[in-house]
């Protein structure tokens, strides 16, 4: 992990980038536990994770913050790592250097999109994206000899193809609500649901199934 705590680009590099309000609640946590299933189910094989670059930003984040002792209470729940994490405001480069940028919400994925730089066809919401990655045939995907860059790419093109096809079962489907100023129980909750969304998707990604 790099100083900043932002990850270690290698050769051909995969980067995700997870997208919130304040980037002090819900991103922190898609991003730390995303960080900690790849690493687990990588590790499993021996492999790194230094081809994909996992980070977060906030449409209005605060900058320099540290996260919400919640979240991090709710990653120490799962095992993940909350240490060195500081908030970031969503920029143009950040947007220009995502392969896949994952929101918690529609109005996020709108500003993201907003932004220009090409980004509609790799921005979704988590939900979203978990939805039309479980849509995918993994046989479909190149092979991780092939190098985990090439196989994500492959999954945002089969995911973004689609999409006008697989429409969300309701208008709060693709939603993950803010527990900022809640009550531990709700940022539980809602690490719990960012978990459930995940899980699919680092399947997807990697290859390799969750142990049970």
């Amino acid at each position: 992990m790099s100083p900043q705590g932002r990850g270690i680009a290698k050769g051909d590099t995969f980067r995700i980038l997870h997208v919130s309000t304040g980037n002090v609640c819900r991103s922190p946590i898609t991003e730390r536990l995303t960080r900690h299933a790849l690493a687990h189910r990588l590790g499993a094989l021996g492999l790194a994770t230094g081809d994909l670059i996992v980070e977060s930003a906030g449409t209005w984040g605060h900058e320099g913050a540290p996260m919400e002792a919640n979240a991090a209470a709710v990653l120490a729940d799962f095992g993940a790592d909350a240490t060195g994490f500081t908030g970031r405001e969503l920029l143009d480069e950040h947007v220009i250097r995502a392969d896949l940028v994952l929101t918690a919400t529609r109005d996020h994925r709108a500003q993201v999109i907003s932004m220009g730089h090409s980004a509609g066809l790799r921005t979704f919401t988590l939900k979203e994206f978990t939805r039309l990655v479980r849509a995918i045939d993994p046989a479909t995907l190149p092979p991780l000899d092939d190098g985990m860059a090439e196989r994500a790419r492959a999954l945002v093109r089969a995911a973004a193809a689609l999409r006008g096809w697989l429409l969300a079962p309701s208008a709060d489907a693709d939603e993950v609500y803010d527990p900022y100023g809640a009550p531990i129980t709700f940022f539980r909750s809602i690490g719990d649901e960012i978990n459930e969304a995940l899980d699919p998707v680092v399947t997807a990604l990697t290859g390799v199934t969750p142990p049970r």
